[in-house]
């Protein structure tokens, strides 16, 4: 996950830490046992679907069960940080995804609704001391979100279940514990 290959980790680098540091903590990419909730937003429900799919996709290829994936429908991207936070309380997941698309229209409503929900779902994650991850689309033009939902990798719903597991599985290490 990198916005560009001239930003991407040096994976060498990476490997040469284990030499420097007396731990070096990555989060292993299996999603076995793995509960997650999944907060949707059905405003712009269409994108919003597509970036469920990347999750489902997601969780068969690193061994999530479907049966621990729970799904909870809300209006809109400002009602994702509440339920996020339902899901950290009832105990029942180990991760929570947020998904919603957000996308800039004629008026300032973009810039509180994409903030605010930002704001409110680190608000979460840091009070859970869970991973309540930010799949939420904040784009320019509907073109852009379509992009970014593809099928595949490249789908950010696909990504944000892939950082999920391996932030579950990073705290879960015993060098942090």
């Amino acid at each position: 996950m990198t916005s560009s290959d001239k930003t991407a980790l040096d994976e060498k680098a990476l490997r040469a830490l284990d030499q420097l540091v007396g731990k070096n903590v990555e989060g292993a990419h299996d999603g076995r046992g793995l509960r997650v909730g999944v907060a949707c937003a059905r405003f712009n429900g269409g994108i919003t679907q597509r970036l469920l799919d990347g999750v489902i996709e997601a969780a068969r290829r690193l061994g999530v069960d479907s049966a621990d994936i729970t799904v909870a429908w809300v209006p809109g991207a400002f009602e994702l940080p509440l339920v996020a936070r339902q899901f950290t309380m009832s105990g029942n997941v180990d991760a929570v995804i947020a998904l919603g698309a957000v996308i800039r229209g004629d008026t300032g409503h973009y810039d509180f609704v994409a903030g605010e929900c930002a704001r409110g779902l680190q608000t979460v994650a840091l009070e859970a001391g869970m991973p309540v991850v930010f799949g939420v689309l904040t784009t320019d033009t509907v073109e852009q979100a379509l992009v970014r939902s593809v099928p595949g990798k490249e789908n950010k719903g696909a990504e944000a279940l892939e950082t999920a597991v391996e932030v579950v599985q990073v705290l879960r290490s015993a060098a942090l514990q």
